[in-house]
């Protein structure tokens, strides 16, 4: 059975789904539909921006949505996805993949998740990192004695666990995690506390967006962030969306249950190979490659 995965922030790159401008009609297409619908050419900045233009979180996450859903579309016929999964912001990609989400409409939540995030991290200092060589129970038992605001954020393979929250808090676990053993706690240059209670007011207004979008019944299961666990049923989609943002990603979870129901191959659709990596970390039997 064939799962297609679909990247999060951090996958971009200068030139992103330019080949697929310069070489489909439909990807031309969907891309000067995407510049109509935000304000803006993004396709200048994904083509031929900076690096520093790429790393802004209102163009950062729309371009890795429009690179992977444009990629998707071009696959035509030969996309027949059984099961879909997203890891973030990639669950929104993975959603418009599997029609639950019109094109325009993902398109349009990403925009507004993307610019709620920046908000809330401008309104608070806060960052994440990296937790590399230790256990998830003893880095959760650790984060839940410190003080300040700290979580686990995306539990990205064993082994592999990003942690979430203030400056203090960060700076406080890594120091402890690193005495309790890790064998590496990188900070990571990201501009606030994904994935923590420190989203609350994204949440809140992503929620107001989300509520007002019409979600339809995928073509097949969508694993979620929250919980792990396919779904297929609206509203249950909507809610596990909205509170995807102050909530972990469990991405090791998600790999293990979509390879115990069934996934053999796990097909990377978007810019970079970040997960592909992840699914061998999980389980070095399975296939793991590329669109």
């Amino acid at each position: 059975m064939k799962a297609y995965i679909f990247p999060g922030q951090g996958a971009q790159f200068v030139g992103m789904g330019k080949n697929l401008y310069e070489e489909s009609t439909l990807a031309r297409s969907m891309f000067e539909e995407a510049n109509d619908i935000l304000g803006f050419r993004i396709t200048d900045l994904m083509f031929a921006g900076s690096d520093e233009d790429l790393r802004q979180t209102r163009v950062t996450q729309p371009a890795i949505f429009l690179h992977s859903v444009i990629l998707a579309a071009n696959l035509g016929e030969s996309f027949q996805p059984q099961m879909v999964a997203g890891h973030s912001l990639g669950e929104f990609s993975a959603l418009v993949a599997a029609k639950a989400l019109t094109f325009a409409d993902g398109l349009r939540l990403v925009s507004a998740r993307a610019l709620a995030m920046q908000k809330a991290c401008e309104a608070e200092p806060s960052t994440m990192a990296a937790i590399i060589g230790l256990d998830d129970e003893t880095t959760e038992k650790i984060l839940a004695e410190i003080d300040e605001i700290v979580v686990p954020a995306n539990y990205n393979s064993p082994g592999q666990l990003v942690i979430s929250g203030s400056v203090k808090g960060i700076e406080a676990a890594c120091e402890k995690l690193k005495t309790a053993g890790a064998k590496r706690a990188l900070p990571l240059k990201v501009g606030g506390a994904f994935h923590s209670p420190l989203m609350e007011p994204a949440r809140i207004e992503l929620a107001e967006a989300i509520n007002k979008t019409t979600f339809h019944n995928p073509v097949c299961p969508v694993y979620q962030n929250v919980n792990a666990l396919p779904a297929t049923d609206p509203d249950i989609i909507k809610q596990n969306l909205i509170d995807q943002l102050t909530s972990p990603v469990r991405w090791t979870q998600t790999v293990l249950n979509m390879i115990s129901d069934g996934a053999r191959t796990f097909i990377e659709v978007g810019p970079g190979t970040v997960l592909q990596g992840l699914v061998k970390k999980a389980d070095p039997s399975v296939e793991a490659y590329s669109a």
